[in-house]
């Protein structure tokens, strides 16, 4: 078989580079709501409504109006230029669904690990699940109303989070501020691996 060439007519643009992000945190954290402020085409959704089955395993503290819960995934893609376009799966936050974590995990570059300053703790699986993989990620700390409002070095302390790991506000429903967090995830994550290149005793 000849591999010099391509089925592509000669001429034809490049395709773009795809990339796959993770969008995660506890539940109710505003993953779904980031995937669909971003993304460009209506976003896919596992959502099923919340029942009594889940009183007493599903903490609504702080959330109480939230009436659906992600089962499987929530994906989006938003196109950053003509040659990069990136593709968001957010992840299921309760415990019980994380079995889809390593499948959603697979060939990710980085994830965003969204923060509710009132539910804190629950962010907590998810950075110490990417710190075990050794995926890059960003912590992005989402403005609800009412919310405490801390500094992003008290977050950062609270968290235990290395020096080197972003920390920033956002507003999940809102497209120019998420766009940012993805933007700061890609920054972050091409720095990881360069430093991780040159550890190695790459040129």
């Amino acid at each position: 078989m000849d591999y010099g060439h391509s089925d592509r007519p000669a001429g034809a643009l490049p395709l773009p580079t795809a990339i796959k992000i993770l969008v995660a945190g506890g539940f109710g954290v505003g993953k779904t709501t980031m995937v669909g402020a971003v993304s460009e085409t209506r976003p896919l959704r596992t959502e099923e409504v919340l029942t009594e089955s889940g009183v007493g395993i599903d903490d609504l503290s702080g959330v109480e109006g939230k009436t659906t819960t992600t089962v499987a995934m929530d994906f989006g893609r938003i196109t950053i230029s003509d040659d990069l376009v990136l593709y968001l799966f957010g992840t299921p936050g309760q415990d019980r669904f994380w079995f889809v974590w390593d499948e959603l995990a697979l060939g990710a570059i980085g994830a965003v690990v969204l923060a509710d300053t009132r539910r804190l703790a629950d962010c907590f699986p998810s950075i110490d699940y990417f710190e075990g993989r050794g995926t890059p990620f960003v912590v992005a700390v989402n403005c609800f109303e009412g919310s405490r409002t801390y500094r992003l070095d008290e977050v950062q302390t609270a968290l235990n989070l290395d020096p080197g790991v972003p920390v920033l506000l956002c507003d999940a429903r809102q497209r120019e501020s998420s766009k940012e967090v993805l933007v700061t995830l890609m920054e972050h994550a091409m720095k990881t691996r360069e430093a991780r290149r040159r550890a190695a005793g790459g040129n």
